[in-house]
C-alpha cells in the first residue's frame, strides 16, 4: 500500500499507509473516542472540516447500514484509524468504509499508532492538520498557509425549506448542520416537521405556526452565527417551547445573556458522563463538542443549570426561568452513543401538549 503522511501545526509528521482518497486534504484535528459508530461519525456535519482520529483499534468491522447515515454528504477532511477492515454489508455488498470515503473524496491513513497520536493531541491541544504524499519543508508551509473557514454553517445547512411529514404536533426544526439522528426521534413521536434555513427570521419561523421549534446541532464557532440568529431565538422562545440542542444549545445561551469559550481540547466520544443536577441522576451521552458556555457569564435571573459534565465540569445543560425553552450540550439522540437521555424529547413534546391544551405555557 502507499505510505501516507499526517502532518501536524507544531511540526509533528506521522507516517502510515492510505486508503480512501487520494486526495491531498487540510483541516481541525480532532480525536473522537466512541467504541462503535463509525459511519454516524463520519456522517455527522458536525466534522466538517475536521480530519478524525479514531481511538477504537479498527475500524470497518462492521460494514456501513443504510440506515446509519446522518447526513447523505459527508463533509469531513480526513479519517486516521489503526486498522481498519474493508468489510461490505449492503445489499449488494458494494459499499466498504474504503469505497465510502473514495465516493465522497475523504482521505484516511492507516497503520500509525493512534494511541501516541492521542497523546500527543490532548498535550498540545487544538491545531491545523494535512494528510500529504511527502512530509517536506513546502507540505508544512501549505499547512500553516492554509487559513480554515468560519462559515462552516452555510456550507453544510440547508438553504431552503424542507417538509418531513407526519400526523402529529408541527415541529420547526432551524438547520445549523442538522444530524438524522433529531429527524429520527421528532418523527418516531409523529411530529410533522419542517426543516428550515439558519437565516430565517422569528417572523418567517413563527408564520409557520409552530408548536414548537428545534435548534439543530452543527460546526464551527457560534460567535460567527451570532447576526440575527440571536435576535430569531429572542422572539421565538418567548412564543413557543423551544429545544435547543449542541450547537443550538450554545446559542441558546448567548441570545440569553452568556459567553461561550473554545475548549484546549475538543471532546467527542459516546462515553461521558453526564450529571442531571435536579435528579442527581447520572447517565452517558454522545458528545461531539468544540466550545463551552462559561458559566460566569450566566444570568441567573434568566438561566438556570440542568446538567454538568462530569469529566470536565463544562456545563450541558440549560433552562429558561420564564419561557418553555431548555438547551443540551450533548447528543439526546444518540446516533452513535447511549439514548439514555432521548426522554429529553418527550420533555420537548411535553412543553408543546400543555401550551396546546392553555393556549399559553404556565409553570
Amino acid at each position: 500500500m502507499t505510505d501516507r503522511y499526517l502532518i501536524l501545526e507544531d511540526g509533528t509528521s506521522y507516517r502510515g499507509k492510505a486508503f480512501g482518497a487520494a486526495s491531498t486534504t487540510t483541516g481541525e484535528i480532532v480525536v473522537n473516542s466512541t467504541m462503535n459508530g463509525y459511519q454516524e461519525i463520519i456522517s455527522n456535519q458536525i466534522y466538517h472540516n475536521q480530519i478524525i482520529v479514531f481511538t477504537q483499534p479498527s475500524i470497518g468491522n462492521t460494514g456501513l447500514a443504510q440506515n446509519a447515515y446522518e447526513s447523505v454528504l459527508p463533509t469531513a477532511k480526513g479519517v486516521i484509524v489503526r486498522e481498519y477492515e474493508n468489510l461490505a454489508t449492503d445489499q449488494f455488498k458494494r459499499i466498504s468504509l474504503d469505497r465510502y470515503l473514495k465516493l465522497h473524496r475523504i482521505p484516511g491513513i492507516y497503520d500509525l499508532d493512534t494511541r501516541e497520536l492521542v497523546h500527543h493531541l490532548h498535550r498540545a491541544g487544538n491545531m491545523k492538520a494535512s494528510i500529504v504524499d511527502v512530509d517536506d519543508e513546502h507540505a508544512f508551509d501549505q499547512l500553516h498557509a492554509t487559513v480554515l473557514t468560519n462559515q462552516q454553517v452555510s456550507q453544510v445547512a440547508t438553504s431552503r425549506p424542507y417538509a418531513n411529514p407526519g400526523d402529529g404536533d408541527n415541529v420547526i426544526v432551524v438547520d445549523f448542520g442538522l444530524k438524522s439522528g433529531i429527524l429520527r426521534e421528532l418523527s418516531k413521536r409523529n411530529c410533522n416537521i419542517t426543516v428550515v434555513p439558519s437565516s430565517f427570521s422569528s417572523e418567517m419561523i413563527l408564520d409557520l405556526d409552530p408548536d414548537g421549534v428545534v435548534l439543530s446541532t452543527g460546526p464551527g464557532n457560534p460567535e460567527s452565527l451570532a447576526d440575527g440568529v440571536l435576535d430569531m431565538i429572542q422572539e421565538v422562545q418567548q412564543s413557543v417551547p423551544l429545544f435547543a440542542i449542541g450547537l443550538g444549545h450554545e446559542l441558546f445561551a448567548m441570545a440569553n445573556g452568556a459567553k461561550i469559550e473554545k475548549m484546549p481540547i475538543e471532546h467527542h466520544g459516546s462515553n461521558h458522563p453526564i450529571r442531571e443536577i435536579i435528579t442527581n441522576e447520572i447517565f452517558y451521552s454522545g458528545q461531539e463538542q468544540g466550545y463551552a458556555v462559561d458559566p460566569k457569564s450566566i444570568d441567573h435571573d434568566n438561566l438556570y443549570i440542568t446538567h454538568l459534565d462530569l469529566i470536565n465540569g463544562t456545563i450541558q445543560g440549560l433552562r429558561h426561568r420564564d419561557y418553555p425553552a431548555f438547551s443540551v450540550q450533548f447528543s439526546p439522540d444518540g446516533a452513535p452513543g447511549p439514548k439514555d437521555s432521548a426522554d429529553l424529547f418527550d420533555d420537548f413534546m411535553e412543553f408543546m401538549a400543555r401550551r396546546r391544551e392553555n393556549n399559553a405555557f404556565r409553570y
